[in-house]
């Protein structure tokens, strides 16, 4: 009798080695495909860095060697404006003109392409950032702009987080600007600003009620060069937001945006929550 349940405790324990056997060989398959998944995310993640900074100082290359021509092609209005002008008629002068307009509107295109390429390449320097001071800082720089406007700004609390300053004033200074641009129309600017600590991160805003934009363009809004809006109707070039989401991103955080046509519009953006 004794030997018969021996026996039998025998069989279960021979069972369970059996599967502890198949589950250790199950763990280590699973090790294998794990770690070949991190090699292959870590090789992805290489090859994008390399990609990027390739990009970026084609970028920054490109914008260098624009300028020469540009230059040229500026100096060579301004001769002839100067000494050939009484030779040219009313036409021929204003066809100068655009040349040398346009010269100066692509000299600031490739001045913003070189900042746009700047942010990628500059080290973050993260202090502790009093973003209520910062935000009011900034709306002093746009005191010219409150001179025969009715404009109401108000600014709440805004919690404290960790980050390049310089990069953040450079946020600030492109979201206000915005909202100060697309609400020129309107008999009277209301702009808010705001911001809360939520799931690890500090969520900022920032709306206003003027003319918005269409959500189905949401996705161009961040992108380099981007316009939603006619620039006969509002002056820019399309890349202060691309450079708020880029600055953003840098910092391990996200950009959005909401709006109705004719009722305003509201940006976003959130950083992680490091210990100050």
């Amino acid at each position: 009798m004794e030997k018969e349940k021996r026996a039998a405790e025998l069989i279960i324990a021979n069972k369970e080695l059996v599967f502890q056997n198949n589950e250790k060989e199950k763990r280590a398959a699973e090790l294998i495909i794990a770690n070949k998944e991190l090699v292959f995310q870590s090789e992805e993640k290489e090859k994008q860095v390399a990609e990027n900074k390739e990009l970026e100082a084609f970028s920054y290359s490109v914008s260098h060697d624009l300028r020469a021509p540009l230059r040229h092609i500026g100096g060579f209005v301004d001769l002839l404006v100067k000494n050939s002008s009484s030779q040219l008629d009313e036409t021929g002068l204003r066809y100068l003109n655009i040349i040398s307009e346009s010269a100066n509107e692509m000299g600031k295109l490739i001045d913003a392409l070189l900042t746009f390429s700047r942010l990628s390449r500059t080290e973050l320097k993260r202090t502790k950032i009093n973003f209520k001071n910062l935000v009011n800082q900034v709306i002093k720089t746009f005191s010219s702009e409150f001179e025969n406007r009715d404009i109401e700004i108000n600014v709440s609390d805004l919690p404290d987080v960790r980050g390049d300053e310089t990069l953040i004033n450079q946020v600030w200074v492109n979201l206000i600007s915005n909202a100060l641009k697309y609400t020129r129309n309107k008999e009277k600017a209301i702009i808010n600003v705001g911001g809360k600590d939520e799931h690890g991160f500090t969520t900022y805003f920032i709306s206003d009620n003027g003319v918005g934009f269409d959500m189905k363009y949401v996705d161009k809004l961040f992108g380099v060069f981007q316009r939603l809006h006619k620039a006969r109707d509002f002056e820019g070039i399309g890349i202060g937001l691309a450079n708020v989401n880029r600055i953003v991103v840098r910092h391990g955080g996200k950009c959005w945006a909401e709006s109705k046509v004719g009722k305003g519009a509201q940006f976003s953006f959130s950083i992680p929550n490091i210990a100050i």
